[in-house]
């Protein structure tokens, strides 16, 4: 069984056979799973009228469990932005009821941003619809296959923490 990838792996191996292209096979492969994926995780958000990256704030907010609450600094190492990124997410985000600021009962100058009923109901439903688009994907890989493929990729991802 052949693929998109091993076609385009034996025109370059023709073209260049001077080159080792075991990573083509590997990242040619991740990248056009990560386009699928990226189209699964937007239809499913925006049935639920969110853009990535509220969801993104959402889900840090909703993973930090009862009362789903963080710090804007917690928030940025969640979510790898800038502080005047996350402030103008904050923001947006508090004007649509998803999320609320509140002051800092440890800090008076530091506010705390907590995820509202609405939020928690608008993330968990993204985040149902997503489990069931990416267990689409994963659907003819078997459990076995799917954790060793797992272990696989962690060992590349390790590096870049």
């Amino acid at each position: 069984m052949q693929d998109e990838v091993d076609e385009l792996s034996e025109a370059w191996a023709r073209e260049r056979p001077d080159l080792d292209l075991a990573p083509v096979a590997v990242f040619s492969r991740i990248s056009r799973l990560a386009r699928h994926l990226d189209l699964a995780r937007r239809t499913a958000f925006t049935r639920h009228r969110i853009e990535s990256w509220e969801f993104d704030v959402l889900a840090a907010l909703r993973r930090a469990g009862a009362p789903y609450e963080l710090s804007p600094g917690r928030l940025l190492r969640e979510t790898l932005v800038t502080s005047g990124t996350m402030t103008n997410r904050v923001d947006r985000l508090a004007a649509r009821g998803l999320v609320e600021r509140s002051p800092d009962p440890s800090d008076r100058r530091g506010v705390i941003v907590r995820l509202t009923a609405e939020g928690r109901l608008t993330v968990d439903a993204a985040f149902e619809e997503l489990l069931a688009a990416e267990a689409a994907l994963l659907a003819d890989l078997p459990d076995p296959d799917r954790d060793r493929l797992a272990t696989l990729l962690r060992t590349l991802l390790i590096p870049f923490r």
